[in-house]
């Protein structure tokens, strides 16, 4: 991944797809990593799965509500007690509980200020409270967004448009852009803000969804689990400071 880091990569929804992708890629680079989750069950089944880097004490683990007010005091309450100061971010958090449509293909009041609170508060919150610990090792985030930050859903894709492709995911990812650019500003020249808007990934959708999506690609198909990492490893590291 380049120049390690002087401290650990915290890693939010790390037991999620792209999340454990991340959190594989890191641990096998030799990096020390924490993994924030929703739920304590999930942070077993982390240590189950990478027993060995867990044993070395490489992997830290905590399951901290992000969404909820006092997740962000929770998970730098954990930071502190064992004395981790993190030198890189990646805000990957989300829930699909948020995503949820109506008959009619609406969010909720409720859904879609879930949705912002997760993909842009709580990011914000958090690598400004990083920022701010004491003896602070933060170097550089990395914003997880998506294509449908950049550009809209395209109805072709989908089977049930109105009901399949939820409008405030979108909206929400193209906020986590724009507070990267305000966050790039605001803490530089100490800490690096980037973002990686990455298209679909293989393995979530139908067979019939990935074809059509894949007609749409210059390569011709979805990107691949395996590939998520490296451009989140990039941006972590000194070799992106240019």
């Amino acid at each position: 991944m380049g120049t390690p880091m002087t401290g650990p990569i915290l890693i939010t929804g790390a037991s999620g797809k792209l999340g454990r992708a991340f959190l594989r890629h890191f641990l096998q680079a030799g990096c020390d990593v924490v993994a924030a989750v929703l739920r304590r069950e999930s942070v077993d089944g982390l240590f189950a799965d990478f027993e060995a880097a867990a044993r070395e004490g490489r992997l830290h683990a905590v399951a901290a509500d992000l969404a909820a007010e006092p997740g962000i005091a929770a998970l730098m309450a954990f930071l502190d007690g064992n004395a981790l100061r993190p030198a890189g971010l990646v805000n990957n958090a989300r829930s699909l509980d948020n995503l949820r449509l109506g008959e009619d293909g609406a969010p909720s009041r409720a859904s879609f200020l879930g949705e912002l609170t997760l993909a842009v508060v709580a990011p914000c919150e958090l690598a400004l409270a990083l920022a701010g610990q004491r003896e602070s090792r933060l170097e550089s985030i990395v914003n997880i967004g998506s294509i449908y930050g950049t550009a809209a859903a395209n109805p072709a894709v989908y089977d049930d448009f109105r009901r399949e492709s939820p409008l405030h995911y979108g909206v929400a990812k193209s906020a986590l852009v724009q507070l990267t650019r305000e966050l790039a500003v605001r803490l530089a020249p100490r800490v690096r803000v980037n973002a990686v808007s990455f298209g679909g990934v293989e393995g979530r959708a139908s067979a019939e969804f990935e074809a059509r999506y894949a007609k749409l690609c210059p390569m011709g198909r979805m990107l691949r689990e395996d590939e998520v990492a490296g451009p989140v490893a990039f941006l972590l590291s000194a070799e992106a400071s240019g």
